[in-house]
């Protein structure tokens, strides 16, 4: 045990200022710090020690005739150990200045240093740059949030939610929590269920989103509602979902669809300027839904690059080519991408791509290069001149280009053609994150028809209200009816989504009766709603979008993990604390569980 190590719970001095905020207009202040030692240097007589905190680093310099006693503690000092300084604040020498830090003008040469704990070596480097793989920073997060880039990270996600609480405010919404402790509601994912020991054998569920309660907020007459609100799903994982996240959650009494995109878009414009200091310039251009399945093979297409779909059925409607022709036959269709000159793509890429698309989805890919001399490739002398020109106006072919064409069923054969576009983008560098590519995806269907539980579902949630052109379809051809529905989309990511809301019973019941949900099953479901819209409920609207997603844009990065604090991983595991863990067997008594394994 060192004497040089101090045991009180309490600093031995004040702290006057942030490491990384001293510059050279400091220098000759007399400052107190606390830190960890992130850098140590011994140089046989000095001692360079940088000290980080939130704000950055410091270079401290202990200097054995000076100050003995500092000097002593400083030969102490290894990586991490917690560290309180105070000294002068000097400027370094003009051959000592290191431009790669903003406090790398000065130094404090140490007049006084105490160690206010040990450490033991990090499993994983700290600083800057390359650091350990995922499992062992996620099993050791309380380090990993200590490195600058994390660092970076939550502060800008926490100026984001500041920038969109300000903004909010300034429009006139009001900022109302609802439960956590809430009941089991169909909204496309399983529920996280709570049980109650003073009801026993009844649940909660964890909100998966605060859907229900916003609209009985507006029928309360608060007139415009905002939380950031926490909402939980019991879903399979990915990069981009988390089992419990955050969601900048909005509702308006009375609002136009354009009400609520003019909105947002003022609301994501003041985040990019305060975290960012990028000007966003609203309106964002808008896609129907068919538009951008059709263009893009995606409800959420990433709008940086081009390689559109283009559909050429008519281009072969009277073809000899025996594949397309017998899909043409069958009510199906041919969907091609113009790769330009300027993306070239070798045989064994092209054959590759085939084969991909083969395997995983059992589609063919027939591809041509159009050359000077016309076109090459494996299915060029199936395709007469017709076609080709059909084709060349169709999808703009000029010479160099490749065609890659693709046939079957719609359905299938654009997101296939949506996913393949977006991997051409990857291999040739067309995603940069220094794009920013605003979208709204508007007009989505109300219902489709799942094969899995042979039923119409929502698109959105059942509370999803019709387009007012369509409502005649809900009785003739529901799956033709549209939605008042809204997404934003930022470089192939959806940012939120939101819709005009159902505000009347009788519709409401209607749109539970094409979902199969009968009365009585409607009743015991969603009666409180039902009974909510009888007493004057006011049309409304609104929209959520994914904070946790939102700073990932920011942040640029591809994982959410990256900017929330405590994460799980894909296995909903914290690996940190080991939860999900067993519970005693007496706290499943009380609760009236039995776990069976």
């Amino acid at each position: 045990m060192t004497t040089n190590f101090d045991f009180s719970p309490l600093p031995p001095w004040p702290r006057t200022d942030y490491c990384g905020a001293l510059r050279a207009a400091d220098a000759g202040r007399q400052v107190g710090l606390w830190g960890w030692v992130a850098a140590r240097r011994d140089h046989g007589g000095l001692i360079f020690i940088d000290l980080r905190d939130r704000e950055g680093i410091v270079q401290l310099v202990f200097n054995p005739e000076r100050n003995p006693g500092a000097h002593e503690i400083a030969r102490a000092l290894r990586m991490e150990y917690y560290v309180a300084a105070r000294g002068e604040v000097v400027r370094r020498s003009d051959s000592t200045v290191n431009a790669q830090i903003p406090t790398g003008e000065i130094e404090v040469a140490v007049a006084e240093a105490k160690t206010l704990n040990t450490s033991l070596a990090p499993p994983f480097p700290l600083g800057e740059g390359e650091t350990g793989n995922e499992e062992v920073r996620l099993r050791y997060r309380y380090l990993d949030l200590r490195r600058p880039e994390m660092q970076r990270n939550l502060r800008r996600r926490h100026r984001a939610v500041r920038a969109v609480r300000d903004y909010l405010d300034g429009n006139g919404f009001i900022d109302i929590e609802t439960p956590i402790l809430w009941r089991p509601t169909p909204e496309g994912a399983r529920d996280y269920l709570v049980p109650s020991r003073v009801n026993p054998g009844k649940f909660y569920a964890l909100p998966q989103s605060p859907q229900l309660l916003k609209q009985l907020l507006m029928i309360a007459g608060y007139d415009r509602y905002y939380q950031i609100a926490r909402c939980f799903r019991d879903e399979d994982l990915r990069a981009n979902r988390q089992p419990e996240f955050s969601q900048i959650d909005l509702e308006m009494t009375c609002p136009r669809p354009d009400d609520i995109i003019a909105l947002v878009e003022g609301m994501l414009a003041a985040v990019y300027r305060a975290v960012a200091a990028i000007d966003v310039k609203p309106p964002f251009p808008r896609l129907t839904y068919a538009e951008a399945i059709d263009r893009f093979g995606s409800d959420k297409p990433d709008m940086r690059f081009d390689l559109e779909l283009k559909r050429l059925d008519q281009a072969f409607a009277a073809t000899a080519f025996k594949v397309f022709a017998e899909a043409l036959a069958r009510g199906e269709s041919i969907y091609g991408i113009r790769v330009p000159s300027t993306i070239q793509l070798s045989r064994r890429e092209l054959d590759d791509m085939a084969e991909g698309l083969k395997a995983r989805q059992g589609l063919g890919l027939a591809w041509a290069k159009i050359a000077e001399g016309g076109w090459q490739g494996p299915v060029a002398k199936f395709i007469d001149d017709a076609a080709r020109a059909h084709c060349g106006r169709v999808a703009g072919l000029h010479h160099g280009d490749t065609l890659l064409m693709v046939a079957g069923r719609p359905g299938k054969v654009r997101p296939t053609l949506g996913e393949l576009r977006l991997q051409l983008g990857d291999k040739f560098g067309l995603r940069s994150n220094e794009q920013l590519r605003f979208l709204w995806v508007v007009e989505f269907p109300l219902f489709e028809y799942s094969d899995q539980e042979r039923r119409l579902v929502s698109v959105n949630h059942p509370f999803t209200a019709p387009h007012p052109d369509d409502l005649e379809l809900l009785r003739s051809d529901p799956l033709k009816a549209r939605a008042l529905a809204y997404d934003v989309v930022l470089n192939g990511e959806e940012l939120g989504g939101g819709s005009i809301r159902i505000h009347n019973p009788d519709l409401q019941m209607r749109a539970f009766e094409l979902l199969g949900i009968g009365r009585e099953e409607a009743q015991e479901k969603f009666g409180f709603l039902l009974e909510a819209l009888s007493y004057g409920a006011p049309p409304h609207g609104g929209i959520a979008l994914g904070v946790d997603r939102l700073a990932m844009m920011l942040c640029g990065t591809d994982s959410l993990r990256d900017v929330i604090a405590f994460p799980k991983t894909q296995r909903a595991v914290d690996l940190m604390t080991g939860a999900p863990t067993d519970v005693d067997p007496r706290q499943l008594r009380d609760l009236s569980i039995k776990v069976i394994k």
